[in-house]
């Protein structure tokens, strides 16, 4: 409204004017600091309600904290890294991001020496050392050392799943859980084996399989004689043969592999890196926790040949074949064997 905004014009000049004539009269004066202040309010009242998000009611004391705010709500990611396509909402986010890529790592911890790429991270790392939880469950009393392992281990008590599969319809409390399990389905189109149903994404992961059944083995140990059916399996049998320069210190144990020794190393430090994100149980190796999240995904990767039955281990599956084999691996000492045992010596 042109009228209003002579209106407001015209206020502004008288008071650039009452400041720029002071006099002596005390009522002027103060009637100019009550003026002042009363503006300093509606400024103050005008800016409080323009930082506040129209969705949620959250309110922020700067307009740029507001505008990343408001990408929660409308799932804007407008920094995008472009090595890999992956997009953020913060450009901080993209930066930490992109120490993936470059293999930058400047945060060091002070306890072990081991580097990470993200403060958040390290803060995290640090608790193995320090033993902090402080993500208590208000239920139950149980601790955790990251807020999404708590999150996760919540839906224990209420029950909820609220990521479901579009495929099956089963549901996950936690949207980690969810991508886990599509790979299921997505291997289900790539190739699959005829013989025991497991399926791959990648073709040489699929013929490495079937050299299972076809029994072939093709990589052989000129050292020992030994067969396997992978290049890499055999690469590290060689290892065996080599001197080992990996040794603990602690204990003098040798390892023929760098990763082999790392993992040896947290039976002494008692560092467990490996959390489920959904019972909050933690694993030294990553082997196991792997084995572990079958049990919240439901995958069973091994199969019987003769009946059919799958289960989420190997052991599981060896153990298994033994009711198709007939085979005992332990001595069963007979009933008859254990009295002849107690009897007691004869003297004579």
């Amino acid at each position: 409204d042109p009228s209003r905004e002579s209106q407001e014009m015209e206020e502004k000049n008288q008071y650039k004017n009452q400041h720029d004539f002071i006099t002596e009269e005390k009522t002027f004066f103060s009637c100019s600091q009550t003026e002042i202040t009363s503006r300093k309010m509606d400024q103050k009242t005008v800016r409080s309600s323009y930082c506040t998000c129209q969705q949620c009611g959250k309110c922020f004391s700067q307009k740029a904290t507001l505008k990343s705010h408001i990408r929660i709500h409308t799932g804007e990611r407008p920094y995008v890294c472009q090595q890999c396509g992956k997009s953020f909402t913060h450009a901080a986010n993209l930066g930490g991001h992109m120490r993936v890529h470059t293999g930058e790592k400047p945060y060091a911890c002070q306890h072990c020496g081991k580097c990470f790429s993200q403060k958040a991270t390290l803060k995290r790392h640090i608790r193995i050392h320090t033993g902090e939880r402080p993500y208590v469950c208000p239920q139950c009393g149980k601790s955790f050392t990251h807020p999404g392992n708590l999150a996760g281990h919540i839906s224990v008590h209420t029950g909820l799943k609220p990521y479901a599969c579009q495929q099956c319809g089963r549901g996950f409390n936690q949207k980690r859980n969810l991508n886990s399990h599509m790979t299921i389905h997505a291997r289900e189109s790539l190739f699959t084996c005829q013989q025991c149903g497991r399926s791959f994404t990648q073709k040489g992961s699929f013929n490495k399989h079937m050299r299972i059944h076809n029994e072939e083995q093709p990589y052989t140990c000129d050292q020992c004689g030994k067969s396997f059916d992978q290049h890499e399996t055999l690469e590290v049998h060689m290892r065996t043969h080599r001197e080992k320069s990996y040794t603990c210190p602690q204990c003098g144990k040798s390892l023929g592999q760098k990763q082999h020794f790392k993992d040896h190393m947290r039976i002494h430090s008692g560092e467990q890196p490996y959390t489920c994100p959904q019972c909050g149980k933690s694993f030294n190796y990553k082997q196991n926790f792997e084995t572990h999240m079958r049990i919240h995904t439901g995958e069973k990767p091994f199969t019987c040949q003769q009946c059919g039955k799958c289960f989420n281990r190997k052991g599981n599956l060896n153990r298994h074949m033994r009711v198709h084999t007939g085979e005992k691996p332990f001595n069963v000492v007979t009933a008859e064997r254990v009295s002849d045992i107690k009897k007691p010596l004869s003297t004579t």
